[in-house]
């Protein structure tokens, strides 16, 4: 299976990205959890496949997010986890992925996830679409040229004073623990690009009431 150049480079970058004091699991408890981060080549370049909460979910309602979820007792792990939810919740073919590698281990406190983020080259694309309506409202490939222009990235301020990026893309507010991961990601990356970071928003209300919902 012969994975992009740039691609092998990036996941040997992550899995060796330190891991930020506030998502540094603790030394016991949290639930296994893992995300998919899907990359492909679109009509656009390479792309990353990101899909839209539910406005109805109890956690992180209405937020874009990378597929993913709990790592239940049948999984192979992280990356079987990781594969199994992204299938429940886009309707892909895990057949057509193969798993690169993984990045260290994160901590969701709000969810109280230990979140293993598994990087993945998609080879062999299949048809997606909010295969699980319950959870997911919408699927997208968002390609990574979009992700690293500066005019779609900025830093998100929460009420409380604490201000991180996020990225505004194909009508997307991509921001909270899903923005963090692909600024680390990307930082690593043959993409990257210098962007200001002096750039500041309010989190708007309504998103941020959704979001902390339940």
């Amino acid at each position: 299976m012969e994975v992009p150049e740039w691609l092998e480079r990036l996941a040997e970058r992550a899995a060796e990205t330190p891991v930020p004091a506030e998502l540094r699991p603790p030394a016991s408890g949290g639930r296994r959890a893992a995300v998919l981060l899907l990359f492909g080549e679109g009509p656009l370049g390479p792309d990353v496949l990101l899909i839209q909460r539910s406005s109805n979910g109890r956690r992180h309602a209405g937020q874009p997010a990378f597929p993913g979820g709990g790592v239940d007792p049948g999984d192979d792990g992280p990356v079987g986890a990781a594969l199994r939810e992204a299938e429940e919740e886009t309707g892909l073919e895990p057949a057509g992925v193969h798993v690169v590698g993984t990045m260290p281990e994160l901590y969701v406190w709000r969810s109280d996830n230990r979140v293993t983020p598994v990087i993945g080259w998609w080879h062999t694309p299949s048809a997606v679409h909010a295969a699980s309506p319950d959870e997911v409202e919408a699927v997208e490939r968002v390609p990574i040229a979009e992700l690293v222009d500066p005019a779609n990235r900025l830093l998100l301020r929460h009420p409380s004073g604490y201000a991180a990026p996020a990225f505004r893309v194909r009508g997307l507010l991509v921001w909270g623990f899903t923005a963090g991961v692909l600024d680390r990601v990307l930082a690593v990356s043959d993409f990257a690009r210098p962007w200001d970071r002096s750039r500041a928003e309010d989190i708007p209300p309504d998103v941020l009431n959704l979001a902390s919902r339940g």
